[in-house]
């Protein structure tokens, strides 16, 4: 597909671009109103490829859990395996798309994986995350992002207070959720270790904040968020932060969505999460 049309709904994806003007936008890119409506499906995900691990594989448990934010109730969704013992844990942070059937699938492959593991819902002051597009985007264009990261650090408290839970806590994140795990990795001394998939990197004089050991994913053609990788990597080594970084050549932003199939790549997305799965067990063993 025309890396512009990628490009243009990635900008409507994180910017407040309204759905029309993104259509219309859509339609000079693609020739007219009917093509561009042809092509929109293709764009949007579509959460009926959502599920790579059921909801009643007998390997794990799974469990919608609230605890208490920061200014609020917080809902999740929680997926550990099945066998008792305790396990190391982490919270799983979502896209601007709220807590949805892709998310808590990345959970269950965590616990498929060996982890207890929490995804919360950034949008639970507002009764959680909603159906409608055009609601969710205009929720978390409200969101406090202190208080949000605050609620987020709350995940983590809740996390270790868990039976099921050795103590030792990591985070995920993917492209809004990779930018506030680069958050919880400068701000939250206990975190052990952050993935941030494609996600917005934190100010370089936070960097040397970071005790965490951190794992940074990113799409080759994703030229809005690697803009920042030179300043980040070069603060991280500045600061003696142990890092991993990887490029994944002609991979798009949100690579690692397999609901995404104009973004998809089933190869970097293999290879990323075998990655940070490998991580994971070893910064948090």
């Amino acid at each position: 597909m025309d890396q512009r049309i990628i490009n243009l709904f990635d900008e409507y994806t994180h910017k407040p671009l309204k759905r029309d003007d993104f259509l219309k936008r859509l339609a000079q890119l693609t020739g007219s109103m009917a093509t561009a409506l042809t092509v929109l499906p293709l764009l949007e995900v579509n959460y009926a490829h959502a599920e790579t691990v059921a909801q009643q594989d007998d390997r794990i448990k799974t469990e919608s859990v609230t605890f208490p934010g920061s200014d609020t109730t917080m809902k999740g969704y929680l997926a550990r395996p099945a066998a008792a013992g305790k396990y190391p844990s982490v919270v799983v942070i979502h896209e601007n798309r709220g807590l949805n059937p892709h998310i808590e699938d990345i959970t269950r492959r965590l616990a498929l994986a060996g982890f207890l593991a929490l995804a919360p819902d950034a949008l639970s002051s507002s009764g959680g995350t909603p159906a409608d597009e055009t609601q969710m985007r205009e929720l978390f264009g409200k969101l406090d992002p202190q208080k949000t990261r605050e609620n987020f650090e709350k995940a983590l408290d809740y996390l270790k207070t868990r039976p099921e839970s050795t103590g030792k806590v990591g985070c995920v994140g993917f492209c809004w959720g990779g930018a506030m795990a680069n958050q919880l990795a400068v701000h939250y001394p206990d975190l052990k270790a952050a993935v941030p998939f494609y996600g917005r990197q934190p100010d370089a004089a936070d960097v040397p904040k970071i005790k965490a050991a951190v794992q940074l994913h990113y799409g080759g053609l994703d030229e809005r968020i690697n803009a920042g990788i030179p300043a980040y990597e070069e603060a991280l080594k500045k600061a003696g932060v142990p890092y991993e970084l990887y490029v994944y050549e002609g991979a798009q932003h949100a690579f690692n969505n397999d609901t995404a199939p104009t973004r998809y790549n089933e190869a970097a997305a293999k290879l990323a999460w075998e990655r940070t799965t490998k991580f994971l067990k070893a910064k948090l063993a």
